[in-house]
């Protein structure tokens, strides 16, 4: 197994920043609904725009 995906302890800080990312990804789906633009994905290893 590569050693980025082995299991590390969780920090506080550790913690923090997954809770960060949460969030950014949380607002980075809401803002495009709001404006009705198309949301940038991965699918199949290609990025596709699709609508909200």
């Amino acid at each position: 197994m590569p050693e980025w995906k082995r299991a590390h302890p969780k920090t506080e800080l550790s913690k923090a920043v997954g809770r960060a990312l949460e969030h950014a990804a949380k607002v980075a789906r809401k803002t495009p609904m709001m404006h009705g633009t198309p949301v940038a994905i991965m699918k199949d290893g290609k990025i596709v725009l699709e609508k909200p």
